[in-house]
């Protein structure tokens, strides 16, 4: 495993390409409504990332992916393409927005519930929100990442969800994905100690049924396999010298 450290102006440029993607974020939130298709949200979302910010949507053409962001409704638990689809009351919606700016990637993603959701709806989405803050709170120099995952893991357990394992978060810099895998389960004191100047996100994806997963013919959109709801909440961080800095704060948005 090659983590890399950043370095002070390595951090400042990864500040402000996770600035542009919570912007992106705040920027969408009044078009997420019913009638509109993802495809208006994607192009919405490329629009403001290259006109506007003048920066690159990384998911566009990466490994393939044909979009500038990744949409996820309902049952699918990450990675969604976004299409014709129009969004209906009582959806959930996890828009995942990466940002490279100046050679750095910012990478975010929050839930939007569109209209009135139904009680399990709204559950599940406040479960995923909680289980990141239980995740982030843990960072800080000498923890594990472990320590992470197990906090993570027993609080969405606990509340009768599940957390998929198939996918994770990920160390970030110059590329989009980099070492280390952050896990969302797991055990204390295992795994890889955190060290100042490590960059990596943490992206809990929580299901209200069972945790097992598959993807779809497109090879991208992945779904619970029961079919029941998904959500899945995102945060870059940095690791400071006594605990850590979020790079992708919304605005609007307080530490849990």
């Amino acid at each position: 495993m090659s983590v890399t450290i950043k370095t002070p102006e390595e951090i400042e440029k990864m500040r402000v390409a996770g600035r542009m993607a919570a912007e992106v974020l705040e920027m969408i939130e009044p078009h997420v409504r019913v009638g509109v298709t993802t495809d208006e949200l994607d192009r919405l979302c490329h629009d403001h990332i290259v006109n506007v910010q003048k920066a690159t949507p990384a998911p566009l053409n990466y490994r393939g992916f044909p979009r500038s962001i990744c949409t996820s409704l309902n049952h699918q638990v990450c990675h969604g393409i976004p299409g014709e689809r129009q969004l209906k009351d009582g959806d959930i919606l996890n828009i995942d927005i990466t940002v490279i700016h100046e050679g750095y990637h910012g990478d975010t993603s929050r839930m939007f519930m569109v209209g009135k959701p139904s009680v399990k709806a709204r559950r599940v989405v406040e479960v995923a929100h909680e289980a990141l803050w239980r995740g982030i709170r843990e960072v800080a120099p000498g923890v594990r990442l472990g320590d992470i995952g197990h906090a993570i893991q027993t609080y969405v357990e606990a509340q009768r969800c599940s957390v998929v394992r198939e996918y994770c978060g990920h160390g970030i810099g110059r590329k989009f994905h980099e070492d280390p895998q952050v896990l969302h389960f797991g055990k204390p004191g295992e795994g890889l100690e955190l060290r100042p100047g490590m960059t990596f996100t943490i992206e809990p994806m929580v299901n209200l049924g069972k945790r097992h997963t598959k993807v779809l013919a497109d090879g991208w959109t992945v779904v619970t396999k029961d079919h029941s709801l998904s959500a899945q909440w995102e945060h870059t961080l940095v690791v400071t010298e006594d605990g850590y800095e979020i790079l992708t704060l919304r605005c609007d948005e307080r530490p849990g």
